[in-house]
């Protein structure tokens, strides 16, 4: 039976800067606890909310928040996308969530998707009190996501990029859509970008699909699937088959380094698994997997 959910708004401290996360947590003792946040220049409240609300309803407390400079939280580099700093941030989200009230500590876990779920390799590979991760359509190789994109798209973002380096002179920096179709100048390139924009952005009251053009070289400092071999927790790896954004073929080398891997191919591209039908299909084996993770003593 689903359990009767409360979300409560939090504020935690990131590197002296103020996060913005919801809580979901029932009234039912002490609950173990999935830390949550979402993908490249995305915000809590697009589908990830969905997500969180099922596990809640099926027992579990989550902290769902955004990043510094995104959505909700502050931070005046607004729409910055940096993988020291949001690294950073979801270090101090789990030791935030570790000082709550009626949060099972000894059962606590990580969902990370696209971007995020690269973080959540790589801290489930550097701490020690994560008991469980799940990498959704996990962005985890620089090379396989940058040939994934079009030469027209990596043509315009090169470009863009050292037209930058002039304008910065003059205390102006360019932005450049995260998502778009193939051959536009776009972080994210795909067919249905406008599903990815209607179905994930259309609710949300922060996000714009905009970022700075230097995104494009956190990219080139950030190889997430190199962990995976030292992974020693379950990890479950949601792969989307079509991802056109994170190549499942490389995806798939690495999730099979991790020791105590959980493998799932699904049969969609990489934004699709938000909605439906692969979102109730994913969500369920999700839940089977925290849920037996909880069951082990």
């Amino acid at each position: 039976m689903a359990q009767e959910v409360t979300r409560k708004d939090i504020w935690f401290s990131s590197e002296g800067t103020d996060c913005a996360a919801w809580l979901y947590v029932s009234d039912t003792g002490k609950q173990p606890v999935i830390v949550m946040a979402h993908g490249l220049g995305s915000t809590r409240d697009m589908r990830l909310d969905a997500f969180a609300s099922s596990f809640a309803e099926a027992g579990f407390a989550c902290f769902l928040f955004d990043y510094r400079n995104n959505g909700d939280s502050k931070g005046d580099k607004r729409y910055r996308v940096n993988v020291k700093e949001q690294l950073e941030d979801w270090n101090n989200a789990v030791d935030f969530v570790k000082t709550l009230d009626n949060i099972d500590t000894d059962r606590l876990f990580l969902f990370g998707t696209s971007f995020s779920g690269g973080h959540v390799m790589t801290l489930s590979a550097k701490r020690n009190d994560i008991r469980g991760t799940i990498a959704q359509c996990p962005y985890t190789d620089t090379f396989a996501s940058v040939f994934a994109v079009p030469a027209v798209t990596s043509l315009k973002l090169v470009l863009t990029l050292c037209a930058d380096c002039v304008t910065r002179l003059f205390g102006h920096k360019i932005m450049v859509p995260l998502a778009g179709k193939p051959n536009e100048r776009a972080l994210m390139v795909a067919e249905n970008y406008t599903y990815y924009l209607d179905l994930m952005a259309g609710n949300s009251k922060t996000f714009r699909n905009i970022t700075p053009v230097e995104t494009v070289l956190e990219f080139f400092k950030y190889r997430p699937g190199k962990y995976a071999k030292d992974i020693r927790t379950p990890i479950y790896y949601a792969v989307c088959a079509k991802d056109e954004v994170a190549p499942a073929k490389k995806t798939l080398e690495y999730a099979k380094q991790s020791p105590l891997g959980t493998i799932k191919l699904y049969d969609c591209g990489h934004f699709d698994i938000y909605g439906s039908p692969y979102f109730e299909e994913a969500s369920a084996d999700y839940i089977n997997f925290f849920q037996s993770l909880t069951a082990q003593k």
